[in-house]
């Protein structure tokens, strides 16, 4: 395990608000080799989902952390970390998604203990909702441990704010709800007073480059972002992209099966520039 334990106290927001994120999954093509390499460079431990064999739970103190589905090519689908949003009705959700233009690609579909349905926004981003059905019967999460936190690199952030604020219920005003604040040229996404997620401009739909084009950038926090990054390399990753940053260091890296993460050990996403 190495540089795995975040210096941060914020933790992903819990699963009361409508538009809170529920998960990351990551859509891959070998499970095995998934966890093999994050299993590596991340301290994760593994156990096989109720759904089968093709499904997988990422856990850290025996907390789940993150999803491992081996369903790119089933589903004819990029290998990549896809964020999930919890809904309270998928069927509602995915009907707003195409009325604002919109793809829904998968679902709603029943899964365990939920329903979930696979999208795109109007850019071509990719997200995933999820309605659970029944009660969830994992543990909580450490109020000190952060597991993941997210950033949209759109086209415009603030059409962008618009399209999943009107989806996902954002800024709705009910209790535990988001909050969505423009800060310079971005928009932060607050639910439960907690940060959520940054949204930011300036990528470009057809862009051969998969940086640039529309994406949900997946951002894990560690302690060390060299330390890191020199373990995912040693175990058949790539370094993509370092970008400073006013309060830290992050690094984009690629899997071995293509599959697009970032590390940072920036505390928080409202404080970074």
């Amino acid at each position: 395990m190495t540089g795995s334990e975040p210096r941060t106290s914020w933790a992903p927001v819990p699963l009361t608000g409508a538009a809170a994120p529920c998960w990351v999954n990551l859509m891959t093509r070998d499970l095995d080799a998934a966890q093999y390499f994050y299993g590596a460079v991340f301290g994760w431990t593994f156990r096989q989902s109720r759904l089968g064999g093709a499904f997988s739970v990422a856990r850290r103190d025996n907390v789940p952390v993150a999803g491992l589905v081996a369903g790119a090519s089933a589903y004819q689908v990029a290998v990549a970390w896809i964020p999930y949003f919890a809904v309270k009705d998928a069927d509602t959700t995915t009907a707003r998604i195409r009325e604002r233009s919109g793809t829904v690609a998968v679902g709603p579909l029943s899964l365990g203990k939920g329903r979930a349905a696979l999208a795109s926004d109007r850019d071509g981003a990719v997200f995933g909702v999820w309605q659970r059905t029944e009660p969830s019967t994992s543990p909580p999460a450490p109020a000190d441990h952060s597991h993941a936190w997210l950033r949209l690199r759109t086209r415009n952030a603030f059409d962008a704010a618009i399209f999943y604020g009107e989806v996902l219920d954002w800024a709705s005003g009910d209790p535990g709800g988001c909050e969505v604040a423009y800060v310079k040229d971005e928009v932060l996404v607050r639910c439960g007073g907690r940060p959520l997620a940054r949204i930011s401009s300036g990528a470009v739909e057809s862009a051969p480059d998969p940086l640039v084009r529309p994406h949900w950038q997946v951002q894990f926090p560690v302690a060390d972002v060299e330390a890191t990054v020199t373990s995912a390399v040693e175990h058949g990753g790539a370094l993509v992209e370092r970008r400073p940053v006013q309060h830290g260091r992050e690094a984009t890296l690629r899997d071995p099966d293509g599959g697009l993460f970032t590390v940072t050990d920036v505390r928080a996403p409202d404080v970074e520039a």
